[in-house]
């Protein structure tokens, strides 16, 4: 009798300073994301000759995920998809025509303010939420300086890094990247200008012919004009779209790539180690492998392949270095850690350097080459000790949309108020079920459905009929050499009808089409994916972004308006974020200075 009065004492007067237990405690979430890298470029996917010993362990000490899909095969798309858990189209970012990412930082493009991310979710339910790194999804609407595209009023706590991305323009010497041939044609047209104006100023000076004043102001007036719409947008492109930004202040303008990488990794550790007393997620959206190829030192010339196999390397010691922080910490059996690709590598991207894009494995296409395998199968590791798997590796579809759900659940909130189309992957990743809840899957090129998947239930085919496949070129090409970006509308398709079907569980290559003759199911699965595409539609007001698409799924009645129009995307002077006064941009970020 003492012993138990003597512990209900002890409860009493030491009950309210036992911490909860690790069980007890929401876990934490380590989302890294690289940008354009290919799934062959990986070790633990079959690479042998890119060394990336952290990611391999973390697929050995956790689960590995072989049929990974991204939403779309390009990054606006893609990652409005993965913050939302549904299709871009539902965003209003699905393209109609040749701009099919934002362009310019400057535009009013960009993720609804309307939508809501997984960072939100959680920062409703008690989380800290940290991006650092890329985000590529808008900034302004109306006003410098209304963040309504920002990620701090998409649910990111804490924002540091590249609101835009990474371009050709954002290294001298890289060439450029943004509307090359409209940058061409405004040139040529200020030339024509400036020649015009010359030869009338010495047909007047020599009384050759009689010039009015007036139309030499006329031309001079349009030369200028000219000069400036080509000059100001885009031979200043470095200054408007490579800068970095700390929550809504601009650090640096133009960004520094010498020491990016340094950067990102220093302020990604350090959000961890704020926060390792309480819940967080943290995205690393690094800036590698896109172009242009950047380095640190101690990675350049180690690799077998060149400047890419040193950005991969220098890609995987990032990763070393945040699983060393979550497990110094003591944070690794609390914590949930993920390892992706925003879409495929970059085939056609190549100079006299070399490669300069990834390598996609066995899988057909690549980046912006629509529905096809190595343009949307990506990397999907996930470890989380004690409570995954260690060393699991399972082939059902899952999709990047499948981490809103999974995070939302796991972080205890209510379902969401919108339709998605991603599903909670835990009964996959913990062993219950080695069958995803995906059934179809759509593919979009641009705002077009381009193929579905077909997972049969009880079967380990997974059928792929593809509506229509772009045009590579020159003829006989692996991709679009020519345009260097393949386009998913007019001439630079073909449609098929009926349309090309492939069996991915014997054929992941898609190189072997299945006709009635070679396959007993061919007039199924044509059957069956036209249902699923009919159903899928009936999902969206209108499946064409031109028009508004309010979601009927959302209690919201505001429409979602198409944000990679022309009007949405261009440069406005008025939007364009700006350390100093505007034109006037311009700054260096102090990286001795530390947080608070």
């Amino acid at each position: 009798m003492r012993l138990c009065l003597l512990a209900l004492l002890l409860f009493l007067v030491t009950g309210s300073d036992v911490p909860a237990s690790e069980e007890d405690r929401k876990p934490n979430f380590v989302l890294m994301m690289v940008d354009d890298l290919g799934i062959g470029d990986i070790g633990c996917y079959g690479n042998d000759t890119i060394r990336t010993p952290n990611i391999d362990r973390l697929a050995a000490e956790g689960v590995k995920l072989t049929q990974h899909i991204a939403a779309a095969p390009l990054c606006t798309p893609s990652r409005a998809a993965f913050h939302t858990g549904r299709y871009a189209l539902r965003s209003g970012l699905g393209s109609t025509g040749r701009v099919q990412v934002l362009l310019f930082l400057g535009g009013s493009g960009g993720l609804p303010p309307t939508e809501t991310t997984f960072a939100k979710r959680l920062q409703e339910h008690g989380y800290t939420t940290g991006l650092v790194g890329k985000w590529h999804l808008g900034v302004n609407c109306e006003l410098r300086g209304d963040h309504c595209h920002h990620p701090n009023t998409h649910g990111f706590s804490y924002f540091y890094g590249l609101p835009f991305t990474l371009f050709n323009d954002c290294r001298p010497g890289e060439g450029k990247d943004v509307l090359a041939d409209l940058q061409n044609t405004l040139w040529q047209l200020t030339l024509l200008g400036a020649l015009a104006l010359l030869s009338l100023v010495c047909v007047r000076v020599c009384g050759l012919l009689e010039v009015s004043v007036s139309v030499i102001v006329a031309v001079t007036f349009l030369s200028l004009l000219a000069f400036s719409v080509w000059f100001v947008p885009f031979e200043l492109l470095m200054t408007w779209n490579c800068i970095i930004m700390r929550n809504q202040e601009v650090v640096e303008q133009p960004m520094d790539l010498d020491t990016l990488s340094q950067r990102l990794l220093g302020e990604a550790q350090g959000f961890i180690e704020r926060n390792a007393d309480r819940p967080f997620l943290l995205f690393l959206s690094l800036a590698h492998v896109h172009t242009p190829l950047f380095s640190s030192p101690g990675f350049v010339g180690k690799s077998r392949h060149g400047l890419y196999g040193d950005n991969v390397e220098e890609v995987d010691y990032m990763i070393g270095r945040m699983t060393e922080t979550v497990d110094r910490l003591g944070l690794a059996n609390n914590t949930m850690m993920y390892f992706t690709s925003d879409h495929g590598g970059h085939i056609e991207d190549a100079d006299e350097r070399g490669q300069k894009g990834g390598w996609n494995g066995i899988y057909k296409g690549g980046k912006a080459m629509g529905g096809w395998e190595g343009g949307i199968r990506v990397p999907g590791i996930f470890r989380w000790p004690g409570r995954l798997p260690a060393g699991r590796v399972f082939d059902t579809p899952t999709s990047l949309m499948d981490l809103y759900p999974t995070l939302t659940h796991l972080a205890g909130a209510t379902h969401s108020d919108r339709l998605l189309d991603g599903y909670d992957l835990m009964p996959v990743l913990e062993g219950r079920t080695e069958r995803s809840q995906h059934e179809f899957m759509f593919h979009y090129c641009g705002a077009y459905l381009n193929a579905v998947r077909w997972h049969p239930p009880g079967s380990e085919s997974v059928y792929k009929v593809h509506f229509f496949t772009p045009n590579f070129s020159p003829p006989g090409a692996g991709g679009c050499y020519d345009t260097k970006v393949c386009s998913c509308h007019g001439s630079y398709v073909t449609h098929h009808s009926p349309p090309i079907v492939f069996d991915l569980h014997t054929d992941p290559s898609e190189s072997r089409p299945l006709t009635p003759d070679t396959e007993p199911r061919y007039q199924e699965v044509l059957q069956q994916t036209a249902r699923a595409v009919e159903q899928h539609r009936a999902t969206l007001t209108h499946s064409h972004p031109s028009h508004t698409q309010p979601d009927p799924h959302s209690p919201q009645s505001e429409p979602v308006l198409n944000q990679l129009s022309w009007e949405k995307i261009l440069w406005r002077p008025w939007l364009q974020p700006c350390c100093g006064t505007f034109p006037f941009c311009g700054c260096t970020e102090n990286t001795t200075s530390t947080l608070a």
